[in-house]
């Protein structure tokens, strides 16, 4: 009856560091990428915002982003650009 609790707490144990690995370490990585990637914005560069608007960056004034959608421009956080536009035209096409 004693080796049924050790078991488990093994079990759990191993299904958390599965989980880790599969589920909370990629998607960690995802938003620390993502985040660079904001901080290192630039003016000309093409983006995708999180919403799914395409547009090129116009200005950045501190943490706002002017992008130029070609029929108008719009005022975006920094936080609200997602990826580079050839990362998600392309990104998915080379994963596979």
């Amino acid at each position: 009856m004693g080796g049924d609790g050790m078991t488990s707490i093994l079990f759990f144990g191993l299904m958390f560091v599965v989980m880790y690995f599969f589920m909370i370490r990629p998607q960690m990585q995802r938003q620390k990428k993502e985040k660079k990637f904001q901080e290192n914005l630039t003016k000309g560069t093409r983006v995708v915002t999180t919403s799914g608007i395409h547009g090129r960056v116009a200005d950045i004034q501190g943490d706002i982003i002017l992008l130029d959608t070609g029929a108008s421009k719009l005022r975006i956080e920094r936080t609200g650009i997602s990826q580079e536009l050839s990362m998600a035209r392309y990104d998915k096409d080379t994963a596979e």
